[in-house]
């Protein structure tokens, strides 16, 4: 087994914030003498109207594009496979340059685009309901790996632009804060992808440092904890985090954040799911004014686990609403093609 790489340095200008890009083009088309509103047709073709190739820019001389492509290489993420769900849900398996491979899932619902990115290749935690954490960790994704996802999108289908992001991929997000950080603001950005902040959704277990970095940014990114227990203890047996970052911990840093939080809950059988579970949990909701996000164990995790009962998750819900707690009891959606959350192992599905 090989071991665990971090991320390519940015050695492309799609790895730079909008306002970052904007400045190397701004001084390349200096440096060459050209007319200055060649920046402005150079940039947005990065991420509001991003092309395959320069050579796809023919608002552009040709020998300019030639000059592009030698100098500011547009990187691509492989698409290696694509899978259709029977409900409608797409899973995307991309092989980045150095062989590893990423998966993301693209959920219609409505007018609702929403993306599910990752942002780690792997994952170090060892949740033992998540066939990631089985993989183990490979390396951390550079941002253009990342908001790639996206752009990989985009060129596929312009009209299949996500509308909402959800950092729910592979990986845990804040422990690749920089790169994160970074992506952040290519999503974001109205020169970048224009994605609503309150459209975009950060999960994590709770590394505390980067919930604290998360905070401190000005736009209301929507933050999602991965709960799934509410008692150290309880949680302790399903999720090793717990011995570093503890439950109160993790909560405690959440109140920094402006916007309503939402807990996580993929319900086990006989791990988190009984009455005392339910009471727990809704104490804690109430406390943090929180959203909770119900799931069924999908297949994919440790052997020997089993998924809660239909009935008794929809019980469990009601107990949590009649404390006056909402609720949401979430619907699978891609389980045909290992694409329902806890799911992504860089695996074909079983079509």
């Amino acid at each position: 087994m090989t071991s665990p790489r971090v991320a390519p340095p940015a050695d492309t200008i799609l790895d730079l914030t909008p306002d970052g890009a904007r400045e190397r083009l701004a001084q390349w088309v200096e440096e060459r003498g050209l007319p200055r509103y060649r920046t402005d047709q150079l940039h947005r073709r990065l991420w509001v109207q991003p092309i395959a190739t320069w050579n796809d820019a023919t608002e552009l001389p040709a020998a300019l594009r030639a000059e592009l492509d030698a100098t500011f290489p547009l990187r691509r993420l492989k698409e290696e496979l694509s899978e259709l769900s029977q409900d409608g849900t797409r899973k995307f398996l991309w092989r980045l340059d150095d062989g590893e491979a990423i998966e993301s899932v693209l959920i219609p619902s409505g007018t609702r685009r929403t993306l599910c990115i990752s942002s780690q290749a792997g994952c170090a935690l060892g949740c033992v309901f998540c066939a990631t954490g089985l993989m183990g960790f490979r390396r951390n994704l550079s941002p253009f790996e990342i908001a790639g996802q996206v752009r990989e999108v985009m060129l596929r289908d312009p009209a299949e632009k996500p509308s909402n992001i959800v950092f729910m991929g592979m990986g845990e997000p804040l422990l690749n804060w920089p790169a994160v950080d970074v992506s952040l603001t290519i999503l974001n950005h109205p020169e970048g992808l224009g994605i609503g902040a309150r459209h975009i959704t950060v999960s994590t277990v709770g590394i505390l440092p980067g919930m604290k970095k998360l905070a401190a940014r000005p736009e209301q990114f929507r933050l999602a904890i991965s709960l799934h227990a509410p008692t150290t203890e309880r949680r302790l047996a399903i999720m090793p985090i717990e011995k570093k970052y503890d439950l109160h911990a993790v909560l405690d840093a959440a109140t920094a954040f402006r916007k309503r939080i939402t807990f996580e809950y993929v319900m086990i059988s006989g791990k988190n799911d009984s009455d005392q579970d339910a009471d727990a949990l809704a104490t804690l909701a109430n406390k943090h004014g929180a959203l909770v996000n119900l799931l069924p164990l999908h297949p994919g995790g440790a052997p020997g686990l089993e998924p809660t009962p239909l009935n008794r998750i929809k019980n469990f819900a009601g107990r949590l609403q009649a404390r006056g707690v909402e609720a949401v009891v979430r619907r699978s959606r891609g389980l045909d093609i290992k694409a329902a959350c806890g799911q992504l192992a860089g695996q074909r599905g079983t079509q």
